[in-house]
């Protein structure tokens, strides 16, 4: 007997093949049937179709049965413990996620130094924009191996999630202090390299850095992988390289904007040592820079004649963001304003209203050294999103170059004077600069690129200030009724095969008999996400941004429905997908 039949569903099964009208059969967590019936479908025919009594049945006419999609950037790995439904992102019909990007992760935490817990929580609510409240009192902390991290996590999850295991951690561990700021000798590297074949041993995905100069610690320096060497890059490159079903994430100062030659050499080296795909977050298409992108996917073109693969994440929808002046964001990330945005509140306003300041943090953020930043220098193209002030009433939803010419100012000197009477709590949201066709045409054209995945959401990091998470339903929105850039299969096979084919990901991303049952049912008149709102739901009621999900009628994750109608069902059957038992090996030679 099924579990469940899904009768009469357009079934979008992932390969990207035409879509097609069938029944679907879901048993013990697979997919134990898909019979195609040929026509409109209907409630009774699916099941003499099938042939098989079923517990439980729909009518899915007029809906879409897809893959449930995989998002290959994320940073869940402490979200997971409070919100085990890893929302916003299972609602917009994500069942798998990647999280222990970018070199951060919770373990391994030396027993030696409790302290360590500390320091690793307030560089994730620095580097990583989490709220330090959240991280201190929803997660247990009762780990040290990081098989005793995933362990904390199986059996109480509604999403498959898998982790790569980060540098900053490996280093702490073995390094103490010393990791910022020092270098390994012999046998600390061989301790380094020794505890990462541990992590894979217990099932991490593989092994995750970064060399950005945008990531510092909760003391403000450089993290710990930022002091690596390429030498200990290679070496922690080809322990990759020993275990089954593994891979390398790695970021760079050049992926905010455009790499070097040395960060091309250093991505080609680290994949062709380990034999593994490496990929980069994030990569940024805009027709007023056309240069960026050649530029970027130079290194997937050294690295395959090398013998490795560097994949590209890129974003299909323009992800919402807002800025402050009062609480940390990507304004301190450009060159120079970190010096000020940093400075107690009132010393901040006060070095803010003065021209002279202001005029050179303008000419900071329109330099080259600014790289993507500049993007964020447009101010008359900010919305004034929530006041505080009786001073500020009835601004929220303003663009700031209509309130300037009406008081006169420059659209730098009219925000801060609107976020001074705040006591700079003002939320800006700035417009995006790269929403224009020509855009749009040139990311069409470099999605067809072999070495460019869509992701990069950053789902479960930078709670208050950025929501990728429902880069899934607004994309397949998109293509059925918006921009239509690409077919609705293809949407959906860029979604849900194509990452699951670069992570290895075992009988997962396709609807095929045999594979495991995670489903995504939707409308295709109605899916969409809705817009970003400030909600207060974390440990601590601490704030995050949040978006509905349109359209989706139901989730399903192992054959478990964990959502219907945009609200979780309270069931967690997730698991944590393990390197090796549940990835096979994806090789670049």
């Amino acid at each position: 007997m099924l579990d469940h039949l899904i009768e009469g569903a357009t079934v979008v099964d992932g390969s990207g093949r035409e879509a097609f009208v069938a029944d679907v059969g879901i048993r013990d967590g697979r997919i134990a049937v898909v019979r195609e019936t040929g026509g409109a479908g209907g409630a009774g025919d699916g099941a003499r179709g099938v042939g098989e009594a079923a517990r439980t049945r729909e009518d899915a006419r007029g809906l879409v049965l897809a893959p449930g999609f995989v998002d290959p950037h994320t940073h869940y790995d402490a979200q997971l413990f409070w919100d085990p439904y890893a929302t916003p992102s299972l609602n917009h019909g994500v069942t798998t996620v990647a999280g222990g990007n970018c070199g951060f992760t919770l373990a391994p935490l030396n027993p030696a130094r409790p302290e360590d817990a500390d320091y690793t929580r307030r560089m994730m609510s620095k580097v990583e924009g989490m709220s330090l409240v959240a991280l201190e009192q929803g997660a247990p902390w009762n780990w040290h191996g990081f098989g005793e991290y995933l362990d904390a996590l199986e059996g109480r999850i509604a999403v498959n999630a898998g982790f790569m295991v980060g540098h900053c951690a490996l280093r702490r561990h073995v390094m103490g202090p010393d990791a910022v700021g020092g270098q390994p000798d012999e046998e600390q590297l061989a301790a380094v390299v020794r505890l990462l074949h541990e992590a894979m041993d217990a099932g991490a995905w593989g092994f995750s850095t970064t060399q950005s100069s945008t990531h510092s610690d909760g003391d403000g320096r450089p993290v710990a992988s930022r002091h690596a060497r390429p030498a200990e890059l290679l070496a922690l490159s080809r322990a990759v390289g020993e275990h089954e079903g593994t891979q390398i994430e790695a970021i760079v100062a050049g992926c905010l904007d455009r790499f070097s030659d040395a960060e091309i050499e250093l991505f080609t080296e680290m994949s062709a040592a380990a034999g593994r795909p490496l990929n980069w977050n994030v990569l940024t298409i805009d027709a007023a820079v056309p240069e960026r992108v050649p530029r970027q996917l130079l290194a997937s073109e050294r690295a395959r004649k090398a013998g490795g693969r560097v994949v590209a994440l890129t974003m299909p929808i323009l992800t919402p963001m807002n800025m402050s002046l009062g609480t940390f964001c990507a304004l301190n990330l450009i060159p120079g304003w970190g010096e000020v945005l940093g400075l107690p509140v009132p010393e901040r306003i006060a070095r803010l209203r003065d021209p002279g300041v202001r005029a050179g943090m303008l000419r900071r953020a329109a330099s080259k050294e600014a790289g993507v930043f500049r993007r964020l220098a447009d101010f008359g193209r900010y919305v004034i999103g929530d006041t505080y002030s009786a001073h500020n009433e009835g601004l929220t939803g303003r663009v700031v170059r209509d309130i300037a010419a009406e008081r006169g100012q420059e659209p730098f000197e009219c925000i801060v004077e609107i976020c001074a009477e705040d006591g700079l709590r003002t939320v800006l949201w700035p417009m995006p600069t790269d929403n224009d066709p020509d855009s749009w045409a040139l990311r069409r054209e470099t999605w067809r690129h072999e070495d460019v995945l869509l992701g990069g959401s950053d789902a479960g990091a930078h709670l208050d200030r950025m929501c990728g998470a429902p880069y899934t339903t607004r994309f397949l929105g998109d293509c059925l009724r918006g921009r239509r850039l690409v077919p609705l299969e293809r949407a959906v096979q860029m979604l849900t095969d194509d990452p699951a084919r670069l992570f290895g990901l075992r009988e997962r991303g396709r609807i095929t008999e045999g594979f495991h049952a995670d489903l995504v049912l939707f409308d295709p008149e109605r899916i969409d996400a809705g817009k970003a709102t400030l909600v207060h739901d974390l440990p601590g009621d601490s704030p995050r941004l949040d978006s509905k999900a349109l359209g989706i009628r139901a989730v399903w994750v192992n054959g478990v429905e964990s959502i219907r109608d945009d609200v979780v069902t309270g069931a967690v059957p997730g698991r944590v997908l393990r390197s090796g038992r549940d990835t096979r090996t994806v090789g670049t030679r």
